[in-house]
Protein backbone atom coordinates (compact mmCIF):
# COMPACT_ATOMS: atom_id res chain seq x y z
CA UNK A 1 0.00 0.00 0.00
CA UNK A 2 1.15 3.56 -0.85
CA UNK A 3 2.20 5.73 2.19
CA UNK A 4 0.62 9.27 1.65
CA UNK A 5 2.48 12.18 4.06
CA UNK A 6 1.09 15.42 5.60
CA UNK A 7 2.35 17.80 7.13
CA UNK A 8 0.24 18.91 10.02
CA UNK A 9 0.69 22.46 11.60
CA UNK A 10 0.54 20.90 15.37
CA UNK A 11 0.38 24.98 16.86
CA UNK A 12 -2.18 26.54 14.05
CA UNK A 13 -5.57 27.34 15.37
CA UNK A 14 -7.59 28.03 18.50
CA UNK A 15 -7.50 24.64 20.00
CA UNK A 16 -3.84 24.07 19.40
CA UNK A 17 -1.81 21.73 20.09
CA UNK A 18 -4.31 18.95 21.95
CA UNK A 19 -7.25 18.89 19.67
CA UNK A 20 -5.46 18.96 16.46
CA UNK A 21 -3.35 16.55 17.76
CA UNK A 22 -6.22 14.00 18.82
CA UNK A 23 -7.34 14.85 15.00
CA UNK A 24 -3.95 13.46 13.87
CA UNK A 25 -4.55 10.19 15.38
CA UNK A 26 -8.07 10.06 14.73
CA UNK A 27 -7.32 10.65 10.69
CA UNK A 28 -4.30 7.56 11.42
CA UNK A 29 -6.71 5.50 12.57
CA UNK A 30 -9.28 5.70 9.95
CA UNK A 31 -6.60 6.09 6.94
CA UNK A 32 -4.28 2.97 7.10
CA UNK A 33 -2.68 4.58 3.93
CA UNK A 34 -1.97 7.93 6.04
CA UNK A 35 1.27 9.11 7.06
CA UNK A 36 1.77 12.34 9.67
CA UNK A 37 4.13 14.63 10.61
CA UNK A 38 3.52 16.94 13.22
CA UNK A 39 5.46 20.44 13.18
CA UNK A 40 5.38 23.15 16.23
CA UNK A 41 6.63 22.66 19.97
CA UNK A 42 7.92 19.12 20.68
CA UNK A 43 7.45 19.45 24.39
CA UNK A 44 4.01 20.22 24.04
CA UNK A 45 2.82 17.61 21.36
CA UNK A 46 4.72 14.40 22.45
CA UNK A 47 2.36 14.63 25.87
CA UNK A 48 -0.85 15.17 23.44
CA UNK A 49 -0.04 11.96 20.91
CA UNK A 50 1.03 9.89 24.60
CA UNK A 51 -1.41 6.71 25.05
CA UNK A 52 -2.42 6.81 20.99
CA UNK A 53 -1.98 2.84 19.98
CA UNK A 54 1.57 1.83 18.99
CA UNK A 55 0.13 1.43 15.07
CA UNK A 56 -0.70 4.89 14.94
CA UNK A 57 2.24 6.01 16.82
CA UNK A 58 4.75 4.64 14.33
CA UNK A 59 2.87 6.70 11.83
CA UNK A 60 3.42 9.92 13.47
CA UNK A 61 6.57 11.65 13.45
CA UNK A 62 7.30 15.00 15.59
CA UNK A 63 9.27 17.71 13.98
CA UNK A 64 10.00 20.62 16.09
CA UNK A 65 9.83 23.71 15.30
CA UNK A 66 10.20 26.91 18.32
CA UNK A 67 7.96 29.23 16.26
CA UNK A 68 4.65 29.91 15.76
CA UNK A 69 2.61 32.32 13.88
CA UNK A 70 -0.53 34.08 15.69
CA UNK A 71 -3.72 35.03 14.07
CA UNK A 72 -2.79 38.99 14.41
CA UNK A 73 0.21 38.70 13.06
CA UNK A 74 1.06 40.74 9.34
CA UNK A 75 0.61 37.24 6.91
CA UNK A 76 3.63 37.78 4.45
CA UNK A 77 5.36 39.59 7.41
CA UNK A 78 5.27 36.63 9.56
CA UNK A 79 5.49 34.29 7.35
CA UNK A 80 9.14 35.45 5.98
CA UNK A 81 10.44 36.31 9.04
CA UNK A 82 9.61 33.47 11.07
CA UNK A 83 11.59 30.44 9.05
CA UNK A 84 11.30 28.29 12.13
CA UNK A 85 7.39 28.77 12.38
CA UNK A 86 5.45 25.49 12.22
CA UNK A 87 3.73 26.50 9.53
CA UNK A 88 6.15 27.86 7.81
CA UNK A 89 8.11 24.27 8.51
CA UNK A 90 5.24 22.27 7.26
CA UNK A 91 4.65 23.88 4.12
CA UNK A 92 8.97 23.60 3.62
CA UNK A 93 8.52 20.19 3.65
CA UNK A 94 6.10 20.05 0.65
CA UNK A 95 8.23 21.95 -1.08
CA UNK A 96 10.95 19.87 -0.75
CA UNK A 97 8.64 16.78 -1.08
CA UNK A 98 9.04 15.00 2.09
CA UNK A 99 5.27 15.48 2.20
CA UNK A 100 2.33 15.14 -0.14
CA UNK A 101 0.47 18.03 1.47
CA UNK A 102 -0.11 20.02 4.76
CA UNK A 103 -2.77 21.26 6.89
CA UNK A 104 -3.41 24.29 9.34
CA UNK A 105 -6.10 25.68 11.09
CA UNK A 106 -3.45 28.84 11.68
CA UNK A 107 -3.94 32.51 10.35
CA UNK A 108 -5.55 32.20 7.10
CA UNK A 109 -3.68 35.41 5.65
CA UNK A 110 0.04 33.39 6.71
CA UNK A 111 -1.63 30.11 4.83
CA UNK A 112 -2.50 31.72 1.32
CA UNK A 113 1.06 33.90 1.95
CA UNK A 114 3.22 30.73 2.54
CA UNK A 115 0.89 29.82 -0.05
CA UNK A 116 2.38 31.36 -2.62
CA UNK A 117 5.73 32.19 -1.41
CA UNK A 118 6.61 28.82 0.33
CA UNK A 119 5.33 26.67 -1.66
CA UNK A 120 4.99 28.71 -4.79
CA UNK A 121 2.33 29.13 -7.51
CA UNK A 122 1.08 27.15 -11.00
CA UNK A 123 2.70 29.92 -13.60
CA UNK A 124 -0.37 30.11 -15.00
CA UNK A 125 -2.52 31.67 -11.79
CA UNK A 126 -2.27 35.15 -10.95
CA UNK A 127 -3.59 34.78 -7.48
CA UNK A 128 -4.70 31.75 -5.89
CA UNK A 129 -8.05 30.98 -4.06
CA UNK A 130 -9.45 29.42 -1.25
CA UNK A 131 -12.52 26.92 -2.46
CA UNK A 132 -15.24 25.19 -0.13
CA UNK A 133 -18.00 22.76 -1.30
CA UNK A 134 -21.02 23.45 0.48
CA UNK A 135 -23.61 20.72 0.80
CA UNK A 136 -27.28 22.19 -0.67
CA UNK A 137 -30.63 21.25 -1.32
CA UNK A 138 -29.51 19.07 -4.81
CA UNK A 139 -26.09 18.84 -4.65
CA UNK A 140 -22.26 20.46 -3.62
CA UNK A 141 -21.35 23.60 -4.66
CA UNK A 142 -17.81 24.71 -5.02
CA UNK A 143 -17.79 28.47 -3.63
CA UNK A 144 -14.42 30.27 -4.06
CA UNK A 145 -12.75 32.53 -3.43
CA UNK A 146 -14.14 32.34 0.13
CA UNK A 147 -10.66 34.75 1.46
CA UNK A 148 -7.77 34.12 -0.09
CA UNK A 149 -7.55 37.68 -1.71
CA UNK A 150 -9.83 40.93 -0.19
CA UNK A 151 -10.22 41.92 -3.63
CA UNK A 152 -9.91 40.90 -7.17
CA UNK A 153 -9.86 41.79 -10.82
CA UNK A 154 -11.75 40.11 -13.57
CA UNK A 155 -9.18 37.56 -14.85
CA UNK A 156 -9.16 36.81 -11.22
CA UNK A 157 -12.32 35.29 -11.31
CA UNK A 158 -12.08 33.77 -14.65
CA UNK A 159 -9.34 31.97 -13.11
CA UNK A 160 -11.21 31.01 -9.79
CA UNK A 161 -13.96 29.44 -12.32
CA UNK A 162 -12.07 27.48 -14.37
CA UNK A 163 -10.27 26.43 -10.90
CA UNK A 164 -13.74 25.73 -9.24
CA UNK A 165 -14.61 23.71 -12.64
CA UNK A 166 -11.72 21.43 -12.82
CA UNK A 167 -12.46 21.11 -8.38
CA UNK A 168 -15.76 20.13 -9.07
CA UNK A 169 -14.95 17.52 -12.16
CA UNK A 170 -12.17 15.39 -10.45
CA UNK A 171 -12.30 16.05 -7.03
CA UNK A 172 -16.36 16.44 -6.57
CA UNK A 173 -16.97 13.71 -9.69
CA UNK A 174 -19.86 16.34 -11.67
CA UNK A 175 -19.60 14.87 -15.30
CA UNK A 176 -20.20 18.82 -16.76
CA UNK A 177 -20.44 21.40 -13.67
CA UNK A 178 -22.88 24.31 -14.29
CA UNK A 179 -20.35 27.39 -13.63
CA UNK A 180 -22.09 30.68 -12.14
CA UNK A 181 -20.80 34.08 -10.82
CA UNK A 182 -22.05 35.75 -7.78
CA UNK A 183 -24.26 38.97 -8.01
CA UNK A 184 -26.77 41.00 -6.94
CA UNK A 185 -29.31 40.16 -9.55
CA UNK A 186 -29.59 37.52 -12.04
CA UNK A 187 -29.95 39.56 -14.65
CA UNK A 188 -27.68 40.75 -17.16
CA UNK A 189 -27.51 44.43 -16.52
CA UNK A 190 -26.93 43.79 -12.81
CA UNK A 191 -23.30 43.32 -11.00
CA UNK A 192 -20.16 45.60 -10.69
CA UNK A 193 -17.80 46.68 -13.17
CA UNK A 194 -15.44 43.90 -11.63
CA UNK A 195 -18.79 41.44 -12.17
CA UNK A 196 -19.33 42.64 -15.74
CA UNK A 197 -15.87 42.06 -17.05
CA UNK A 198 -15.57 38.79 -15.20
CA UNK A 199 -18.99 37.93 -17.13
CA UNK A 200 -17.74 38.87 -20.68
CA UNK A 201 -14.46 36.61 -20.23
CA UNK A 202 -16.35 33.44 -19.29
CA UNK A 203 -19.13 34.00 -21.98
CA UNK A 204 -16.09 33.57 -24.24
CA UNK A 205 -14.76 30.49 -22.25
CA UNK A 206 -15.43 26.79 -23.04
CA UNK A 207 -16.73 26.20 -19.23
CA UNK A 208 -20.34 25.82 -18.97
CA UNK A 209 -21.11 28.78 -17.90
CA UNK A 210 -24.62 29.56 -16.56
CA UNK A 211 -24.37 33.52 -15.74
CA UNK A 212 -25.47 35.24 -12.49
CA UNK A 213 -26.72 33.76 -9.25
CA UNK A 214 -27.79 36.08 -6.23
CA UNK A 215 -26.92 34.59 -2.59
CA UNK A 216 -29.86 33.11 -2.48
CA UNK A 217 -29.59 30.57 -4.69
CA UNK A 218 -26.37 29.12 -3.28
CA UNK A 219 -28.40 26.91 -0.74
CA UNK A 220 -30.40 25.75 -3.56
CA UNK A 221 -27.99 24.62 -5.73
CA UNK A 222 -28.54 26.66 -8.50
CA UNK A 223 -25.09 26.20 -9.67
CA UNK A 224 -22.03 23.52 -9.07
CA UNK A 225 -19.22 26.02 -8.75
CA UNK A 226 -19.74 29.85 -8.08
CA UNK A 227 -17.59 32.49 -8.06
CA UNK A 228 -16.48 35.75 -6.61
CA UNK A 229 -14.41 37.99 -4.48
CA UNK A 230 -12.70 36.49 -1.51
CA UNK A 231 -14.44 39.11 0.92
CA UNK A 232 -17.86 38.29 -0.77
CA UNK A 233 -17.02 34.75 -0.53
CA UNK A 234 -15.86 34.73 3.66
CA UNK A 235 -18.90 36.64 4.60
CA UNK A 236 -21.45 34.54 3.09
CA UNK A 237 -19.45 31.30 4.49
CA UNK A 238 -19.51 32.75 7.60
CA UNK A 239 -22.60 33.66 7.59
CA UNK A 240 -23.99 30.18 7.09
CA UNK A 241 -21.79 28.46 9.05
CA UNK A 242 -23.56 31.37 12.49
CA UNK A 243 -27.29 30.88 10.89
CA UNK A 244 -26.34 26.93 11.80
CA UNK A 245 -24.95 27.59 14.85
CA UNK A 246 -27.80 30.21 15.55
CA UNK A 247 -30.55 27.86 14.62
CA UNK A 248 -29.79 24.84 17.02
CA UNK A 249 -28.98 27.36 19.99
CA UNK A 250 -32.70 28.43 19.14
CA UNK A 251 -34.12 24.90 19.10
CA UNK A 252 -32.23 23.88 21.80
CA UNK A 253 -33.33 27.44 23.88
CA UNK A 254 -36.91 26.50 22.27
CA UNK A 255 -37.06 23.15 23.93
CA UNK A 256 -35.94 23.48 27.40
CA UNK A 257 -38.83 26.62 27.65
CA UNK A 258 -41.94 24.15 26.27
CA UNK A 259 -43.17 20.44 27.57
CA UNK A 260 -45.41 19.44 24.19
CA UNK A 261 -41.89 20.51 21.91
CA UNK A 262 -40.11 18.24 23.89
CA UNK A 263 -42.88 14.97 23.66
CA UNK A 264 -42.71 16.18 19.65
CA UNK A 265 -39.25 16.22 19.94
CA UNK A 266 -38.44 12.37 20.50
CA UNK A 267 -39.37 11.87 17.07
CA UNK A 268 -37.75 14.17 15.59
CA UNK A 269 -34.11 13.73 16.77
CA UNK A 270 -33.02 10.97 14.26
CA UNK A 271 -34.51 13.95 11.27
CA UNK A 272 -32.46 16.76 13.36
CA UNK A 273 -29.65 14.67 14.04
CA UNK A 274 -29.35 14.08 9.83
CA UNK A 275 -29.77 17.63 9.26
CA UNK A 276 -27.38 18.84 11.59
CA UNK A 277 -24.56 16.22 10.39
CA UNK A 278 -25.62 17.14 6.55
CA UNK A 279 -24.77 20.50 7.23
CA UNK A 280 -21.92 20.24 10.07
CA UNK A 281 -18.74 21.79 8.97
CA UNK A 282 -16.73 19.96 10.92
CA UNK A 283 -17.49 16.36 8.55
CA UNK A 284 -16.17 18.52 5.58
CA UNK A 285 -13.36 20.72 7.30
CA UNK A 286 -11.20 21.32 4.90
CA UNK A 287 -10.73 24.64 2.53
CA UNK A 288 -7.93 24.04 -0.11
CA UNK A 289 -5.53 26.39 -1.84
CA UNK A 290 -6.08 25.98 -5.17
CA UNK A 291 -3.77 27.76 -7.78
CA UNK A 292 -0.53 26.85 -5.54
CA UNK A 293 2.12 23.79 -6.95
CA UNK A 294 1.47 22.02 -3.49
CA UNK A 295 -1.66 20.47 -1.59
CA UNK A 296 -2.14 22.90 1.15
CA UNK A 297 -5.38 22.71 3.07
CA UNK A 298 -6.40 25.16 5.17
CA UNK A 299 -8.92 24.11 8.26
CA UNK A 300 -11.43 26.64 10.72
CA UNK A 301 -9.49 28.41 13.06
CA UNK A 302 -11.97 26.84 16.04
CA UNK A 303 -11.70 23.39 14.65
CA UNK A 304 -11.64 20.68 16.95
CA UNK A 305 -10.65 17.21 16.21
CA UNK A 306 -13.52 15.99 14.51
CA UNK A 307 -13.20 18.75 12.04
CA UNK A 308 -9.60 18.40 11.88
CA UNK A 309 -10.00 14.46 10.58
CA UNK A 310 -12.71 16.33 8.21
CA UNK A 311 -9.77 18.50 7.16
CA UNK A 312 -7.38 15.55 6.76
CA UNK A 313 -9.79 13.55 4.93
CA UNK A 314 -10.17 16.19 2.73
CA UNK A 315 -6.58 16.64 2.25
CA UNK A 316 -6.19 13.11 1.43
CA UNK A 317 -8.57 13.12 -1.18
CA UNK A 318 -6.98 16.13 -2.64
CA UNK A 319 -3.94 14.30 -3.05
CA UNK A 320 -5.48 11.14 -4.10
CA UNK A 321 -7.17 12.16 -7.02
CA UNK A 322 -4.18 14.62 -8.10
CA UNK A 323 -5.77 17.75 -7.43
CA UNK A 324 -2.80 19.88 -8.05
CA UNK A 325 -1.64 18.19 -11.82
CA UNK A 326 -5.34 18.04 -12.74
CA UNK A 327 -5.67 22.14 -12.24
CA UNK A 328 -2.12 22.33 -13.67
CA UNK A 329 -2.96 20.15 -16.99
CA UNK A 330 -6.37 21.86 -17.42
CA UNK A 331 -5.11 25.99 -17.09
CA UNK A 332 -1.94 24.89 -19.05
Amino acid sequence: MKKLTIALDAMGGDHAPHEICKGAVLACKEFSDLEMILTGDEEKIKPCIHGAPSEVLNRLTVVHAAEVITMYEQPATAIRKKRDSSMRVAMEMVRAGEAQGCLSAGNTGAIVAGGVLVVGRLPTIDRPALGVPLPTINRWTFLLDVGASVRSRPVNLYQYAQMGNVYSKKILGVAEPEVALLSNGTEEIKGDDLVVEAREMLCKSTLNFKGYVEGDDIPWGRADVVVCDGFMGNVILKFGEGLMQGARSIIDEEMGHRFMPKVGLLFMIPMVKALWARFNYEKYGGTPLLGVQGTVVKAHGRSKAPAILGALSAARNFIVKDGVEQIREELE
